[in-house]
């Protein structure tokens, strides 16, 4: 059997060697298509013993990967960004699976990413079809995915990925996407992406048009879907009108038959009936036991990588924010018990919890 690292990249001098570093056990050969680098991303990867070949970009990051792709002949390719970086794993364990089932299908690989929120550095996981079989292409002018609708089944990889900390590509991303939705107005993916993208530059009200579009166009059992929904519910607190909470409260009882297994969904649940409550304390008291209920579910849950979401929702963030429920309510034992919980994973907003009580 044959595997095949095959990349695109433009100057990603910073990560390159690390990155090709961890992939080159588990590969026979490296094949990177550079898209127009002027720092040393060429020097790096040939010194790493990749073959480098050059791409004219055309605005199309389908076309980039499909091109590498091309000088590509292995049984099986991994396809890598820079700045992600594996994890150790056998390449005597992925050849056995990768042999071992099967018909057409993609493996997944769990990618862990690091972001800066309020609380300094968070990580989030996704499952992503990133192990491809001999022939498959991509689609899409970009957040490009592989073409066919064959099943992904998640391998034993595992990445980690510092590429937000070091750089936004929202507004860079945002013509592209803005472009793709006006081409495929109809396509759920598209309109999910570019909604993301806008809460990510801090544009809830206006990136709420394209959640609602993703939510009425995307298919039930789309593998983004969850995600979106998530995104879509932070979206309306954050706005936090009337209208935004009787919308999140709408999706809600749509969606927590599918969704109440995953911590996530529970997790965001539990601050909207914080936020519903507090908006109006004597119309909606009768939720408050919903605040607690959504946080001793996230816990029981426990965490969750391979279904995607932020790391903490099902152990230290849930049982902190159980600890400040417990605290605000009087219930000063119980606070202490969460908090201790969430300190023991490290979580710094617990340790100070409980240094000030």
């Amino acid at each position: 059997m044959k595997i095949n690292l095959v990349m695109i990249v433009k100057n990603e001098e910073r990560c390159l060697r690390k990155c090709l570093k961890a992939a080159k056990p588990l590969v026979d050969e490296m094949i990177i298509a550079d898209t127009g680098s002027t720092d040393k991303t060429r020097e790096i990867a040939e010194h790493m013993g990749a073959k480098v070949v050059d791409f004219q970009w055309v605005g199309d990051f389908s076309a980039a990967r499909n091109y590498a792709l091309d000088h590509s002949d292995a049984d099986w390719n991994l396809i890598l960004d820079a700045d992600e970086c594996l994890r150790p794993c056998s390449r005597r364990g992925l050849e056995k699976l990768l042999t071992g089932r099967k018909g057409l299908w993609f493996g997944g690989i769990t990618r862990y990413d690091s972001f800066r929120d309020q609380e300094g550095i968070s990580q989030s996981t996704s499952v992503l079809p990133r192990v491809l079989p001999k022939g498959v292409r991509y689609t899409g002018l970009i957040h490009e995915q592989p073409e066919g609708d064959c099943p992904c089944y998640p391998l034993p990889l595992e990445a980690d990925h510092d590429g937000y900390l070091y750089e936004d590509k929202g507004e860079r991303n945002l013509p592209y996407l803005r472009r793709a939705v006006e081409e495929y107005p109809e396509d759920g993916y598209y309109q999910f992406q570019l909604a993301g993208t806008l809460r990510n530059l801090k544009r809830q009200v206006e990136s709420l048009e394209y959640f609602r579009n993703f939510y009425r166009l995307a298919g039930k059992e789309e593998a983004y879907r969850g995600e979106g929904i998530v995104l879509y519910l932070y979206t309306l607190l954050d706005v936090g009108t009337k209208a935004c909470l009787d919308e999140a409260a709408e999706v809600i009882g749509q969606e927590e038959k599918k969704l109440g297994n995953w911590p996530d969904f529970c997790f965001v649940c539990g601050l909207f009936y914080m936020k519903r409550v507090l908006s109006d304390v004597e119309g909606y008291i009768s939720l408050l036991p919903n605040i607690e209920k959504c946080y001793l579910r996230c816990l029981k849950l426990g965490e969750k990588p391979q279904l995607g979401g932020v790391v903490g929702t099902g152990s230290f963030k849930a049982a902190y924010n159980l600890g400040a429920w417990y605290e605000v309510s009087g219930q000063r034992e119980l606070a202490v018990k969460y908090y201790r919980m969430a300190a023991k994973d490290g979580y710094g907003p617990a340790r100070e919890r409980l240094r000030k009580m």
